[in-house]
């Protein structure tokens, strides 16, 4: 059986890694699976303007993550979360009780990449990142060992068994989700 923490009766999960790794649509089946709760952190950073402006080199907002962490203080809590977002060392250790680090192989991240527009130094500092595996060390210094896994996120067999797995890992932490 899985370590539930912090009393909570639905664990917190927090999928990461390179954008067009298959996070949101990860999160998204999860979170339907398991009737929890999906937070995609961009969306809620673009609808409750929880940053500092936007970045036009990098093409984004620059995301105020005390005001995202302050947003979420109650709902992670409350347990029943799967958070959705590129980094993960901001977020405070004792929100996640699982930490899945999705990774996909260079050439069909890049052709993703492409797909939505990515150029230039958004392309190249995305590709670097994957490459170099930031996320996955960012993981592994910001949570403890037992709670982090990288999982291959290449294809929609890869995305389904992910699921799978992680719905299971939900079951045998909290029985009340059987």
């Amino acid at each position: 059986m899985a370590q539930n923490s912090g009393g909570r009766q639905r664990p917190n999960i927090l999928i990461t890694g390179t954008p067009g790794t298959g996070k949101t649509t990860t999160a998204s089946a999860l979170a339907e699976a398991l009737q929890l709760r999906h937070i995609n952190i961009g969306d809620l950073v673009k609808l409750k303007n929880l940053h500092d402006g936007w970045d036009d080199e990098l093409d984004c907002y620059v995301i105020n993550e005390d005001l995202v962490c302050d947003e979420l203080e109650d709902v992670m809590e409350q347990g029943g979360n799967i958070v959705d977002y590129h980094g993960c060392d901001f977020f405070p250790e004792r929100w996640f009780d699982r930490v899945v680090v999705l990774q996909t192989e260079n050439s069909a991240l890049y052709d993703r990449l492409t797909k939505r527009g990515y150029t230039g130094s958004k392309l190249s500092n995305n590709m670097e990142c994957e490459i170099f595996q930031v996320l996955l060390e960012e993981a592994k210094e910001s949570y403890p060992e037992g709670i982090v896994s990288a999982l291959r996120s290449d294809c929609i067999e890869d995305i389904s068994r992910n699921v799978e797995n992680l719905t299971n890992w939900v079951r045998s932490w909290s029985p009340s989700m059987s």
